[in-house]
């Protein structure tokens, strides 16, 4: 269980990188995440936290605790890769996938993808070997 929370909380970094890349979270990123979370990451399995809560509901508390502490993008991102390289298994080619669908929604929720944005998609698409 634990790992599968800290696999999640590592999503909610790599979600805020891409939403704080241009250094301004807008409210159509929180809510094109926060319908993704509901609609797809808790459906994936039932894992829950401590609380007995769905454990993907880590990725929306993590980004809002980012937030609300004025981390940035680059070292969120640097906190995304350090997870990702020391637990490899999670990272499946279905997973990577999901992954880039939700980074990609995310960048686009608000006038579309902007510079910043794709830097830190470039960024990640490299990450998830996600070809274009």
């Amino acid at each position: 269980m634990k790992n599968q929370v800290e696999f999640y909380q590592s999503l909610g970094k790599l979600f805020y990188a891409v939403a704080a890349s241009d250094k301004n979270v807008r409210a159509a990123e929180r809510a094109f995440l926060k319908e993704f979370i509901n609609t797809q990451w808790t459906l994936l399995e039932d894992s829950t936290d401590e609380f007995y809560t769905a454990a993907a509901f880590q990725i929306e508390i993590v980004f809002d605790w980012y937030e609300e502490n004025g981390v940035t993008s680059e070292e969120s991102l640097t906190s995304f890769k350090t997870f990702k390289h020391n637990n490899p298994s999670y990272f499946t080619p279905g997973i990577n996938q999901m992954i880039w669908h939700t980074a990609i929604g995310i960048a686009d929720s608000f006038s579309g993808i902007n510079k910043y944005e794709a830097i830190v998609l470039s960024k990640i698409q490299s990450l998830l070997n996600i070809e274009s």
